[in-house]
């Protein structure tokens, strides 16, 4: 029920064109353990059509290893940046809603509550 009454509070959306009309035929999903530290990797993670990172592991300073292209950023609400600044316009958000709290926290963000 809770799900339910949380669904009809949001807007119906779907993909952004630019990600909609994407024929997604490379994509790469990027961890946030760090195991990219040293590996020189970004440029390489850059070319992949869909760049698709989790957790809010950071891409700034580090972007030798891990690049900077962001098309994707999945992570659990208490992961979620706090600052408008931190959500690039060109990448989508996913919030991973797993537990009861989370449904809570997406609830008190729709109606601009204090949680």
């Amino acid at each position: 029920d809770k799900l339910k009454d949380l669904l009809e509070l949001l807007p119906e959306h779907d993909l952004p064109e630019d990600l909609k009309s994407r024929r997604c035929k490379r994509c790469v999903v990027v961890g946030s353990g760090g195991i990219l530290h040293g590996s020189e990797l970004g440029h390489l993670l850059n070319q992949f059509d869909i760049v698709i990172r989790l957790n809010d592991a950071p891409v700034q300073g580090y972007t030798d290893h891990v690049g900077n292209k962001t098309t994707i950023r999945m992570t659990y609400p208490e992961g979620a940046p706090l600052s408008e600044h931190e959500y690039p316009p060109a990448s989508l958000f996913v919030a991973v809603l797993f537990k009861s709290v989370d449904f809570n926290w997406l609830q008190a963000m729709v109606k601009n509550e204090t949680l």
